[in-house]
């Protein structure tokens, strides 16, 4: 779905999902929450993305507002971040446990189905160290 659409969550439903991570709705907040969980569908968005859509609405919000308020997000725990190659970050609103498509023409995040996917063993951590999550990002081309 097009972040761009109106679709959106009332504000009382904004306020409890923003309640949920412990944090104050201020009004750039609660645009981008909108934004985010929209119609109730999962969401995987860019910093970018989020700011073009965002400043379609009344409340102005800076690209530097989006990326903090993004980190706020999942610090609280309502939002997780995808890195693909590295550097580009996705923000997902989906926060089961699953893995994702990543198509290289389109640069698309998208959720993959977490019931085919299968991981019987995962290496030892090193000495001193334990696994806090795993990634799954399967990487797709179209075929010529």
């Amino acid at each position: 779905m097009d972040l761009t659409e109106s679709h959106f969550y009332s504000i009382e439903t904004v306020g409890q999902w923003l309640a949920k991570g412990g944090l104050r709705p201020t009004r750039q907040r609660e645009v981008l929450a909108q934004h985010l969980i929209g119609d109730g569908q999962n969401r995987h968005v860019t910093a970018e993305s989020l700011f073009v859509a965002s400043n379609n609405h009344e409340v102005k919000v800076s690209l530097a507002t989006v990326y903090n308020t993004l980190r706020a997000f999942c610090d609280a725990g309502l939002m997780r971040e995808i890195t693909v190659d590295g550097a580009k970050s996705y923000f997902d609103t989906n926060m089961t446990d699953h893995p994702h498509f990543y198509w290289e023409d389109t640069f698309e995040l998208v959720d993959a189905p977490a019931d085919q996917l299968k991981i019987s063993v995962l290496p030892k951590a090193p000495a001193g160290a334990e696994i806090a999550k795993v990634d799954v990002v399967i990487r797709l081309r179209r075929k010529s």
